[in-house]
């Protein structure tokens, strides 16, 4: 019984804030509805008065053509030219499509007057021959409105010369303008110089002979010399007004309604609608009924209608969101309320359940902490590991140089054993030889032959031993270089091919035992500032792994090497090394150069050979390295490095993958 209360109040509440809710969206759609009905009418008002300003701005000037007039009296062609070149309209105001004027020319004369014209045009640049037209039969009396100054005449050719009289509503508007002295508008008009046959419409202004009186109508038609007007077609001329990013949002509808003065009731007149002069509607466009203006423009004695459409999805379309989001706001807010009204009564209860959630969280933050304290010391026992895990790395890769060293000196003592054998051979025969020389000699029985055999055996036996010795000191000169290079990477200046040759030949007993062929192609005299112990090392590694791995049992006989260099841009080398071998898998291919990875272990392999070349190729000598190889096709190694090493200290750099390698084994 006691939560019953309770409950009724709680649905009560929900249905007050479902009221207020209700009440607060019709407010806000009220007060957008206002805020955009305000915009619309700003916007509107704009295009209005930006229409008017325009037009009064071209109505200025054909009173200032008006004035030429009145002060110069007759004007020719080039000072009628010269004076709207010095407007600027075609920069400043370019919505309009001519400026002319039209002479007034009395019946009979007009034979007189279109003769008169072509002789002063005749030879004149950019000047189509005069003719008037329609040209009125030889017996015509009647008054006759020729235009005769038209520009721009480019684009304008069909303009020239043409008779407004022929024209019932031309005629009529240059009549209006000449006997109330006033600027007069034609209603909508098809430009004979459009032949697209868009809307446009003509502003005249009359003209009056010097010092003649104007006061009275039979004066100004006493005094009448012409008109002179600005032609437009009305989509130009509103190109210039309306912006763009306006016309996103509404559309426009330009009519004309007729003359000012004959609809004084306006309404009437707007009411009884008119001919269409401009209308910017776009097909698919959906307009919003409740979104239509109407105002009126007054154009040189006519009334143009301006009517505004909004466009659904604009501007001025109703943004839905705001009532949406207070409507649901409420609703939430409603709910809220009721459900605080109607769960009360669990207050206490759910204090208990957030006192036991946060005791669960302090037990929480504190084995976190726990953990942190044990990760912090997991992090510090592995850095300890790391820093091991390198000394350990430093000390097999010199290991593995002194190992590639040791294999040199066993290389060099098989080859040094033959030229040395044969020169102790040649040695022992030639004393043998010179013993039975000697015996001879005592013996005093010493002939010319047995003089001369003793000579040509031991001319023979000099020659061997030389050529032998010779051969032992090249391949000891060879072996010392490549040792004090690899052991000492000392920088210095050396020829490229001489290293190359050097280092090759030091493996020249592990080639022939391997029945492995090696070609050599290094430009000459290509000159380097580098490190040619690390070049060396690189070679040697290089060697030492085809010769291990590429050459199997499933290698193709004879086995061959090939190394090629030479420059491609005057500061770099490219270095090739190819090999017919086996070839290597896609995930080998990927592992070539981690650290202590190798497909020969416990077979003579340490999986540092490529490590080291990784590392001297890109750290000492500032290049970079890349390998292509597939099964059954063999491998090439490219390196790129500069022709002058980079001045940094010779130190091998830990391959990308040597950490990862590292965290992989302590894991």
């Amino acid at each position: 019984m006691a939560r019953e209360p309770l409950r009724i109040n709680g649905y009560l509440a929900f249905v007050i804030g479902i009221c207020l809710t209700i009440w607060t969206c019709t407010l806000v759609v009220n007060a957008q509805d206002a805020q955009i009905r305000g915009s619309f009418v700003r916007d509107t008002d704009k295009v209005a008065a930006d229409t008017s300003a325009r037009l009064q701005t071209y109505f200025d000037t054909l009173l200032s053509l008006k004035a030429l007039f009145s002060v110069s009296g007759e004007i020719d062609r080039a000072q009628f030219a010269l004076f709207v070149r010095e407007l600027r309209l075609a920069e400043r105001y370019p919505g309009f499509r001519a400026v002319q004027f039209v002479r007034y020319v009395r019946g009979g004369a007009v034979a007189t007057f279109a003769t008169e014209v072509r002789r002063r045009t005749a030879g004149q640049p950019g000047m189509p021959p005069f003719a008037v037209h329609p040209l009125p039969p030889p017996d015509d009396q009647g008054d006759h409105h020729i235009i005769e100054f038209n520009e721009p005449m480019a684009g304008n050719e069909n303009a020239f010369g043409l008779d407004l009289a022929s024209m019932p509503a031309q005629l009529a508007a240059v009549t209006e303008a000449r006997d109330s002295g006033r600027i007069v508008a034609t209603g909508r008009t098809v430009l004979i110089q459009d032949t697209a046959d868009h809307p446009g419409f003509v502003v005249r202004a009359p003209v009056y002979r010097q010092h003649m009186p104007v006061d009275t109508v039979e004066q100004r038609r006493a005094a009448f010399l012409g008109v002179v007007a600005i032609v437009f077609r009305v989509d130009h001329l509103l190109s210039e007004v309306l912006d763009p990013a306006l016309l996103q949002h509404l559309s426009l509808q330009v009519i004309d309604a007729g003359d000012s003065e004959r609809n004084k009731d306006k309404a009437a007149a707007f009411a009884a609608g008119g001919a269409l002069l401009f209308d910017s509607h776009s097909k698919g466009a959906r307009v919003l009924a409740q979104r239509v203006l109407v105002n009126q423009v007054e154009v040189a004695q006519r009334q143009w209608q301006l009517r505004y459409s909004a466009l659904a999805g604009s501007r001025y379309g109703r943004d839905i969101v705001p009532p949406v989001l207070v409507g649901l706001g409420g609703l939430v807010i409603s709910a809220l309320i009721a459900a605080l009204l109607l769960a009360s009564h669990r207050g206490a209860m759910l204090e208990q359940r957030l006192r036991a959630i946060l005791d669960e969280k302090q037990a929480s933050l504190v084995e976190l902490a726990q953990q942190k304290k044990h990760v912090e010391l997991a992090h510090g026992d592995l850095s300890s590991v790391l820093i091991t895990l390198k000394q350990a790395q430093a000390n097999l890769i010199t290991s593995e140089k002194l190992a590639s060293l040791g294999a040199l000196v066993a290389g060099i003592a098989h080859e040094l054993n033959t030229p040395i054998g044969n020169s102790l051979l040649t040695a022992t025969a030639l004393a043998d030889m010179v013993a039975d020389f000697e015996k001879q000699y005592t013996n005093g029985g010493i002939r010319r032959s047995a003089l001369e055999a003793h000579l040509a055996d031991t001319r023979l036996a000099c020659s061997i031993m030389a050529s032998s010795l010779g051969r032992a000191a090249d391949l000891i000169t060879s072996f010392k270089q490549v040792s004090v290079d690899q052991t000492s990477d000392q920088r210095r200046r050396f020829d490229l091919a001489e290293v190359v040759g050097d280092t090759v030949a030091t493996y020249a007993a592990q080639l022939r035992r391997a029945n492995c062929s090696i070609d050599v192609d290094i430009a000459p005299r290509v000159t380097l500032d580098s490190y040619p112990g690390g070049l060396g090392q690189v070679l040697s590694n290089l060697i030492n792994n085809a010769l291990l791995h590429a050459f199997g049992a499933a290698a193709v006989a004879p086995p061959h090497i090939a190394i090629s260099a030479g420059e491609i841009d005057g500061s770099h080398i490219v270095l090739r090394f190819r090999d017919d071998g086996v070839g290597m898998s896609e995930k080998t291919l990927h592992q070539i150069f981690d650290p202590f990875f190798t497909t020969k272990l416990g077979q003579g392999g340490s999986g540092l050979g490529m490590n080291i070349v990784y590392n001297v190729v890109t750290g000492m000598l500032g290049g970079t390295i890349s390998i292509e190889s597939s099964p059954g096709h063999g491998t090439s190694v490219t390196i790129m490095m500069p022709m002058v090493a980079p001045r940094v200290a010779p130190l091998l750099v830990a391959s990308p993958a040597a950490l990862r390698q590292a965290a992989a084994t302590q894991s």
